[in-house]
């Protein structure tokens, strides 16, 4: 019998301990020391976890623990978190109380649409055994390197054209990291007439209005998919009540697309110069800058040039700029889920109205835009309206990056005329297609902009082009497929991605991309539950992912029928 007394004591204990897990007073410590002295806030509990997340390489449950007793948060708020994102790993504790060993190295292998196509199936299956236990082999959406598939991530380090050689030597060499190289820094941009623009604008030689006319004559549309007139978003945003914040999409996680990246790497100067002469024309006070997480080596470059415009900055009175590091979520591509991010919090689409002009990033009116639109900004006022507006072939304005992969010859970032068509493009500027290849197929805006086949090769590639097919030009990602693929298939992987990809706030998105991968992975095809599959994710789906997501499928029943069983 245990004395009456001792049962008490233990009563009370209990009563006096928090529910939950109880924080390891040591890891708090930890912890503290990797945030530092400055005071913790709640927006920024992604960096904070990528903090750990870069150290332990997985996420301890005692750490997140920790963490959340840091910030004054229930322990819930930040392992809902945490859990959302693909480049978080939460561990928890074993049957034995021990925390399983994370492994020392992870090597993601893209298995987008590109990738596959090039062979990433057999990386994925020959690598765990060649690399060994102690390396973790999983596979990855798009990386964001279409151009050299297929592609291996070791670490943080890309593998351009990966082999089986090739990626064991990069984990053998212990190359963990990349760098980007050649690109135009602070003091050669300055060189070459950098920033000029800028200085007129808040000399007041140039005006606002002027700036937003000029774009509304050459039709710069936002070029990061959705094509909103550039110059009508500013005026709108500007017509809302201050403070007003910006914030920059380059979280291109389109399979297919990689212009961003591209264009950051060559040029970083010149997309700032017109994110900071945008922000002083709709009267910014903050922008955030949100890069996707794959881009590792682009992080760090803009981090310093950054820090040198900041040391000597071309203007007084820049708004202050945060870089903001995605964690692998190809949905924080949309805005409002992107905002939901940068505020630190799972990255779920929100119902709208309120648009994000109005109501976007903490509440206050946001400027959003994607990288390419800010890049176009300096070239167009400096050339004019009617320079940029006197290119386009087929009756189209403007010209366009379109990032071309698949079976061409040459794939890579395109700068063509808006209104060129896929046969265009290919010869002129893709070198045509690889030898033993001919056009079959192609993806023209990317995994959710649906699929064309040969025979429609000349249609022009814009906006507004080619929603009558089925179709949408989106981010200009350009997927060629040959004789060698099948239409079939290439849904087959679109599909599977979006079922990965949904945030799941919506069951329409949810479930639909789910069933309708199980479904399309059949040797037999139930078309009229696809179709009416397909009705209900469009109708009822709260953001453009599942929305977009049949596109392909669609594609397929619309262009392919004669291909698929039924």
């Amino acid at each position: 019998m245990i004395p009456i007394a001792s049962a008490e004591s233990v009563r009370l204990r209990k009563r006096q301990q928090t529910k939950g897990r109880q924080v390891d007073v040591a890891v708090r410590a930890e912890v503290q020391g990797w945030l530092g002295a400055e005071p913790l806030r709640r927006d920024r509990l992604i960096e904070y976890l990528h903090l750990i997340n870069d150290r332990q390489s997985c996420l301890p449950a005692p750490h997140l623990a920790a963490l959340a007793q840091l910030m004054r948060l229930s322990q819930a708020e930040v392992f809902e978190v945490a859990s959302f994102y693909h480049h978080f790993a939460v561990v928890k504790e074993g049957a034995n109380g021990q925390l399983p060993a994370a492994p020392a190295l992870t090597v993601r292998v893209c298995d987008g649409l590109p990738c596959e196509m090039a062979g990433a199936r057999e990386l994925l299956a020959r690598l765990p055994a060649l690399l060994g236990g102690a390396v973790r082999v999983i596979a990855a959406p798009c990386v964001g390197r279409c151009e050299t598939a297929p592609v291996a991530v070791v670490g943080q380090y890309p593998v351009p054209h990966a082999t089986l050689p090739a990626v064991q030597a990069a984990v053998a060499d212990g190359r963990t990291t990349d760098i980007v190289q050649g690109h135009i820094g602070f003091d050669a941009y300055r060189a070459l007439g950098g920033y000029a623009l800028l200085v007129e604008c808040h000399q007041g030689q140039r005006s606002a209005d002027s700036l937003i006319e000029t774009l509304e004559h050459a039709g710069l549309r936002g070029l990061g998919g959705a094509g909103f007139p550039a110059g009508r978003k500013w005026r709108i945003v500007r017509e809302q009540p201050a403070p007003r914040l910006m914030a920059v999409n380059i979280d291109e996680g389109e399979p297919g697309t990689f212009k961003d990246r591209w264009l950051l790497e060559r040029d970083p100067h010149r997309f700032l110069e017109g994110m900071l002469v945008a922000a002083w024309a709709v009267g910014v006070s903050a922008i955030v800058i949100y890069l996707r997480d794959e881009y590792h080596a682009c992080r760090a470059m803009l981090s310093a040039e950054l820090d040198r415009l900041r040391a000597d900055p071309p203007v007084h009175g820049l708004p202050t700029i945060e870089l903001r590091r995605g964690a692998g979520a190809y949905i924080c591509g949309e805005e409002s889920a992107m905002i939901e991010s940068i505020e630190g919090r799972r990255g779920l689409p929100r119902l709208r109205p309120p648009y994000v002009a109005e109501f976007g990033l903490h509440g206050r009116p946001t400027l959003v835009h994607n990288i390419e639109t800010l890049y176009w900004v300096r070239e167009i006022v400096e050339r004019g309206a009617p320079w940029f507006a006197s290119h386009g072939r087929h009756g189209r304005q403007g010209l366009r990056s379109f990032s071309v992969s698949g079976r061409v010859a040459e794939p890579g970032v395109k700068r063509a005329p808006a209104g060129i068509t896929l046969r265009e493009l290919v010869d002129e500027h893709c070198g045509g297609m690889q030898p033993g290849h001919e056009l079959y197929a192609y993806l023209p805006g990317g995994a959710s902009g649906g699929i064309l086949p040969a025979r429609l090769a000349d249609l022009p590639l814009d906006f507004d082009t080619l929603q009558p097919h089925g179709c949408f030009i989106g981010s200009a990602a350009v997927i060629v497929l040959s004789q060698h693929d099948r239409a079939l298939d290439a849904a087959r992987n679109v599909m599977r991605f979006f079922a990965h990809e949904s945030c799941g706030q919506c069951t329409p998105c949810r479930a639909g991309t789910a069933k309708a991968s199980a479904l399309m992975a059949q040797p037999v095809w139930d078309v009229p539950l696809l179709t009416d599959l397909s009705q209900v994710m469009r109708d009822a789906s709260i953001c453009g992912l599942g929305q977009a997501a049949p596109t392909v499928m669609d594609g397929v029943l619309k262009h392919f029928a004669h291909e698929v069983q039924r």
